[in-house]
């Protein structure tokens, strides 16, 4: 029989722009679930969180290192389960990107230190063969966690080639870049303005608002009220709060959307995503290449001192050590990822890559995400037997009497629909 492994992080982020009530809560009640109904031993489940600050904290290089821990100690025949609780983001892609959304899909550790979709693809590639890693993701845009994974339940991937389509359709014909940038930019900055606005509290309204959650044309909604005198609060960071949030990590005024991943790379080095050190080396690279005007463009004037020090071979250049220690084996493989596809994951998503998740708390003053919720309200029903298809339907059908919009999804290879949720 294999060994049942698990790393729950809960964040509520308590203190900061970005409040969360039903982390914690989430993680608590999981973990009672892992030890009662799936016959976890307490000594295999790590729990992250920040509502102790005298405990090790949920940041991203921790995060980071239990994961790749959990992954790197499996053997054939284990149980490998991680359980997300927090706030989801969505950082627009680079000029060039195509991947299946337009955009890097990440979760916020509590320091900001971002953990990216790939991230996530290329953890679950390292889980050997007859071991199953099971990823529950309650924040929003979580659809696009495991990229490269089949679709088995949800819209993200057909609604987002779809649009992909669309604006290859509108591109600037006369650019002969193929990557519609000029529409990719209008979309970006629509979505960031109206980050801003929502942010300030200035409310736009949208086609659907029920349960405090909508279709994901609005990411930065805060509290509203709803039928059942629940309050609800979406687990989305909006760029404009991240931002925010980095500049006073940073005491820097000039950050803004197309510095973001240069801030991340600047202020967490060899423990930032992967994912950012390969972006941050490919961007040197075109540096040194003499592609100065349109790279300067990209990472933002943020960039320039160390990429120009690392250039002139001065002592502040080795800041982007990191970066160049990554191994990169294409430009492609930075900006769309790698092409392989996850076989032993499975990812269940408490909404799709363009919709948020909720948080939400009673009247009584009890907080849970709504994904979290209907998952235990469902193991309560079935004493923990369910298949993951049978699960994501259930919470997809609870969800939706209880009157959130939100749809959970479904990530996994065919043969891991039918197989028992966890073990």
């Amino acid at each position: 029989m294999g060994r049942k492994r698990a790393l729950l992080v809960g964040i509520n982020y308590p203190g900061t722009k970005a409040e969360l009530k039903g982390c914690h809560n989430d993680v608590a009640r999981m973990r009672r679930s892992l030890v009662d109904l799936f016959g976890f031993d307490e000594a295999d489940i790590r729990v992250l969180s920040d509502a102790d600050r005298s405990a090790p904290q949920p940041t991203g290089a921790n995060i980071r290192r239990e994961l790749a821990r959990l992954v790197g100690d499996a053997r054939p025949g284990d149980f490998l389960f991680f359980h997300y609780s927090g706030h989801g983001t969505r950082l627009p892609a680079e000029t060039g990107q195509d991947d299946d959304t337009g955009y890097d899909e990440c979760i916020v550790p509590s320091d900001m230190n971002l953990i990216t979709d790939q991230d996530f693809t290329e953890l679950v590639q390292k889980v050997p063969d007859d071991c199953l890693f099971t990823i529950v993701s309650d924040s929003c845009h979580s659809g696009g966690l495991l990229d490269k994974t089949k679709e088995q339940i949800g819209h993200s991937t057909k609604q987002n080639q779809t649009q992909q389509s669309k604006r290859e359709e509108r591109s600037d014909s006369g650019s002969g870049s193929g990557f519609g940038f000029r529409s990719f930019l209008k979309e970006t900055l629509k979505e960031t303005v109206r980050d801003t606005l929502e942010s300030r509290g200035v409310h736009i309204p949208h086609r659907q608002s029920s349960r405090g959650n909508d279709d994901g044309d609005n990411p930065s909604m805060e509290y509203s009220s709803s039928h059942g005198g629940d309050r609800i609060k979406n687990r989305s960071l909006p760029l404009s709060t991240l931002i925010e949030m980095l500049k006073e990590k940073t005491g820097k005024d000039d950050i803004d959307v197309g510095s973001i991943r240069m801030t991340l790379f600047t202020l967490f080095g060899d423990d930032a995503s992967p994912k950012i050190k390969k972006f941050m080396k490919v961007m040197l690279t075109k540096l040194q290449e003499g592609q100065h005007g349109g790279v300067m463009g990209l990472v933002g004037a943020l960039a320039q001192e160390f990429m120009k020090a690392k250039l002139e071979g001065k002592p502040e250049g080795d800041a982007l050590e990191p970066a160049m220690k990554q191994e990169v084996h294409s430009v492609q493989e930075v900006y769309a990822g790698t092409t392989a596809r996850v076989s032993n994951g499975v990812l269940i998503s408490g909404c799709q890559t363009d919709q948020t998740s909720a948080d939400a708390t009673t009247p009584k003053g009890v907080s849970f995400g709504a994904l979290s919720n209907a998952i235990q309200t469902i193991l309560s029903e079935k004493n923990g037997k369910v298949t993951n298809k049978d699960l994501v339907l259930r919470a997809r059908e609870l969800l939706s009497k209880q009157g959130y919009t939100q749809q959970p999804g479904l990530y996994c290879s065919d043969k891991h629909t039918s197989v028992a949720f966890i073990c």
